[in-house]
């Protein structure tokens, strides 16, 4: 299993779920593949839902999680593989609504909630945390903007909530006294969050272009939610938010924070250093530091940034990705990322060197014009030396990585795709199986794949069996979330779930990965893990264990598989430790699987025992020594 922790992935935003087993593009038909099922919310789901394993709910067990927030300032757990909820909390306190429409801006509506996705950190707390900002208002319009964190087995506060507030020394919009202050109502926090290093990061949108607004990044400490540090990229100056389109910012292995703003003011008269000499970025791509503090340590813009800015031709519509290392024609090692606005231009940059602002050209590794039409209001995604970009009434098209470049266009799919475009996520067993995930925001909403390695070919979407895969209605923020075999899509009140229809293209060994939601285990155990052998051959018991979903795939908690001897037979024996699983359910054990003449007389039969420590299950027939074999032991819930 493989958690989805944060936005698009990982913390260059890559979209690439490389630990996908089971779905390809075989069994990614509508014969064999469509919806499961739609969890209905209380509010639109604008933040992608967030996936985490073999979390031990209390009183419950061990459970797969699908964590959704809402616009109605809710954050929902469910069970991944199930319809059933764990828990749902708001964060809305006592007289609160969630915010609507502030100067009559509707570009999160009706209300407006929680609309960033979060981030969770499995290793804080006893169970893991949910890390989240929310907004609401009191019947006086007063509002608050509050950072979050949810245990995340019970989706109690950890932490008390922290108020965000913030001043920073400038004589921009909404300044007083030498220094511009945050308003909460006049911002939004949609670029999706960030952890790193200990610490929370938060970028801020306006609600429309409506001022007074400027450019806001502040991080908040994990362990105590404390403001740790505040920055405003425009503080002389005017807007210069983040809009993103709810993509998160960035960061690398050094912890670096990458982020891209949307149009604002930017200082053209600059430092000896090539830095706007009044410290205003307005419609840039940003890298900080946060040692001690964020500051913008490098920087790009276009040559005709102020223009572009002029005539609201944001940057940061968009959002932008980290590529992994490349080795270019030269043999060097290049550190790129890419990032495109609403000028339909793909901007290639150095991140050791990003180019920073020169009136006559782009000091860039690469520009490559006229790739995409209909401007970026999206992300794109990379998967196995591609990059995929969805603009606005234009097709999703692949681009080939060779020698640190972008190739020209390699495929693309015949639909063209409506504001705000496709945000493209993908699927792949490594660098094999890469399927690309793609929502159209209509009414019902439809999802898409499509072969990642030649986009022409469509494999499947949800209005080909008729209405039998429709869901919700479309939303502009859209990301699907693949894990463990299914599909997830945030809609208005809803959340749709896709996946395998049937068992008929799986092997026995995929089929209960699939069943039991995807614990990696093609193992042959014994004790301590090892092996049982059968005359020197190992591997002569090949089981595959489902606890439906009491028991996760951690070696301390698999099952012990052993040959026990009676006079003179073999009999399998498997014993789980109940410690690990809810000690006062009574359990019940299915086997099945490929049995011929596995045991004696090609039948089997077993016993179980089920105490206050263990599950035990022992067949009573014998094994034969005849090879690998493949069983299934189930062990549910009355």
């Amino acid at each position: 299993m493989t958690d989805v922790l944060t936005y698009h992935n990982d913390n260059g935003r890559t979209g690439q779920a490389l630990h996908e087993e089971i779905l390809s593009p075989a069994n990614v038909v509508t014969n064999h593949f469509g919806l499961l099922r739609n969890l209905a919310v209380d509010g639109n789901v604008d933040a992608e839902p967030l996936y985490a394993a073999g979390v031990i709910i209390p009183g419950v067990g061990e459970r797969n999680l699908l964590i959704v927030a809402t616009e109605h300032d809710s954050v929902y757990a469910f069970n991944a593989d199930g319809t059933n909820l764990y828990w749902r909390v708001s964060m809305l306190l006592s007289n609160e609504t969630t915010s609507g429409e502030v100067d009559s801006c509707t570009q999160v509506a009706p209300e407006i909630g929680v609309t960033a996705t979060p981030v969770i950190d499995r290793q804080a707390g006893s169970n893991g945390t949910i890390f989240l900002v929310a907004m609401s208002r009191t019947p006086t319009s007063q509002y608050f903007q509050r950072v979050h964190a949810l245990d995340l087995a019970t989706g109690r506060d950890r932490l008390p909530p922290t108020v965000v507030a913030a001043s920073f020394p400038g004589t921009g919009d909404n300044s007083t006294s030498g220094n511009v202050i945050f308003n909460p109502e006049q911002y939004k926090e949609r670029t999706s969050l960030l952890l790193v290093g200990g610490a929370l990061y938060t970028a801020w949108a306006s609600h429309c272009d409506v001022r007074p607004y400027t450019g806001w990044v502040m991080s908040f400490d994990e362990a105590s939610l404390a403001q740790s540090s505040i920055l405003n990229i425009t503080p002389n100056g005017n807007e210069g938010a983040f809009w993103n389109s709810g993509a998160g910012l960035n960061a690398d292995a050094e912890g670096n924070v990458y982020a891209l703003d949307g149009n604002g003011t930017f200082d053209t008269t600059l430092t000896a250093g090539g830095f706007p000499s009044k410290g205003d970025y307005g419609n840039a791509f940003l890298k900080f530091s946060t040692a001690g503090g964020l500051a913008v340590t490098d920087y790009f813009t276009m040559d005709n940034t102020v223009s572009e800015s002029g005539g609201d031709q944001d940057f940061g519509s968009g959002g932008a990705l980290l590529l992994p290392d490349m080795t270019d024609a030269s043999n060097n090692v290049r550190q790129l990322a890419v990032a495109t606005g609403k000028d339909s231009i793909i901007y290639v940059v150095d991140r050791s060197n990003m180019g920073k602002f020169h009136s006559a050209t782009n000091a860039i590794w690469q520009q490559v014009n006229g790739a995409i039409s209909g401007g970026l209001w999206s992300m794109p995604a990379y998967w196995n030396n591609f990059l995929y970009y969805g603009g606005v009434n234009d097709h999703v098209k692949s681009f080939p990585l060779a020698q640190a470049r972008v190739g020209a266009k390699n495929s693309e799919t015949s639909e063209t795709f409506a504001f705000p475009g496709c945000t493209p996520s993908v699927s792949a067993n490594g660098a094999a199986n890469g399927i690309l995930w793609g929502t159209a925001n209509t009414s019902p909403m439809v999802l898409h794949a499509y072969n990642a390695t030649n986009l022409a070919v469509e494999l499947y979407n949800s209005n080909q069996a008729g209405s039998r895969d429709h869901s919700g209605g479309g939303n502009k923020y859209i990301t699907p979330m693949i894990a463990s075999a299914r599909v997830y899509v945030g809609e208005v009140k809803e959340v749709a779930v896709f996946g395998l229809l049937d068992d008929s293209t799986l092997t026995p060994l995929q089929t209960w990965r699939d069943t039991n939601f995807g614990n990696p285990s093609n193992v042959g155990a014994g004790e301590n893990g090892a092996a049982p052998t059968h005359d020197g051959v190992p591997n002569l018991i090949k089981y595959a264990l489902g606890l439906n979903p009491l028991i996760a795939a951690q070696t301390n908690q698999l099952p012990v598989a052993s040959l026990q001897t009676n006079n003179g037979a073999e009999y399998l024996t498997l014993t789980v430790n109940r410690a690990a699983i809810a000690p006062d359910v009574t359990y019940s054990v299915e086997v099945s699987g490929d049995l011929t003449n596995w045991f004696a007389g090609g039948t089997n039969t077993v016993t179980l025992t089920n105490t206050a420590t263990q599950l035990v299950v022992q067949d009573t027939t014998p094994v034969q020594p005849v090879g690998d074999r493949f069983i299934r032991l189930t062990v549910s819930e009355p």
